[in-house]
């Protein structure tokens, strides 16, 4: 009875480039001793030549893992494709960039938000809600606004669930899963497009 070796592919693997990817690196492998001598295949060189994403099929694994050891019994039982995603050394960020980024969406978010309320008219609103509890005009309210806007600050901390780098649960932010979907979608974009080079490049070939 032959031996048999179980592996998963890691849905994305992160890279640096000219770091060798072995078969250990890429998947996840079970089954006893076999995968000694498995994981150290050498399956894929990081490179930034055709871009910052490849694709690795189970059929490239199974292949190579067969010249290796053709008497193993391969069993694939996770994804079929993995996505190599090679980044350069990250660079330091610069203070004065992060400080301009900072100062335009925080002047932005905030000439949003007023202009929402002048669109609302919020202030002839509170007016109209401190006349009708207290029977008198006053043109700024200050015992109404001033805890709406401790209110709007605060609602937007729990809405997304940071104070600066603390969380207070465990429970994704609405930010957290629209990058999430945005993520998966870029994956499957990624495999999908592989899959069509690589249709385009065998009918190339077959012609």
């Amino acid at each position: 009875m032959k031996p048999i070796l179980y592996l998963r592919l890691k849905k994305k693997v992160q890279a640096q480039p000219g770091q060798l990817l072995r078969i250990k690196d890429i998947c996840r492998l079970a089954g006893g001793a076999v995968c000694e001598e498995i994981k150290e295949i050498p399956v894929y060189a990081a490179s930034l030549n055709h871009g910052n994403y490849t694709v690795i099929d189970s059929l490239d694994i199974l292949g190579l893992i067969s010249e290796q050891a053709p008497s193993l019994d391969v069993r694939n039982v996770g994804p079929t494709q993995t996505i190599i995603e090679v980044h350069p050394p990250a660079k330091e960020p610069r203070i004065i960039l992060v400080l301009l980024v900072w100062m335009i969406l925080f002047v932005g978010s905030g000439l949003a938000i007023m202009n929402f309320h002048v669109d609302v008219s919020m202030q002839e609103v509170h007016q109209r809600i401190y006349y009708l509890v207290t029977g008198r005009h006053v043109h700024q309210p200050l015992i109404l606004q001033i805890p709406y806007s401790i209110g709007i600050g605060t609602g937007m901390i729990l809405f997304f669930n940071h104070l600066f780098k603390r969380r207070f649960n465990e429970e994704p932010s609405p930010m957290e899963l629209e990058m999430f979907l945005y993520q998966e979608t870029i994956d499957q974009y990624v495999i999908n497009d592989e899959k069509q080079k690589v249709e385009r490049d065998s009918h190339g070939t077959s012609v």
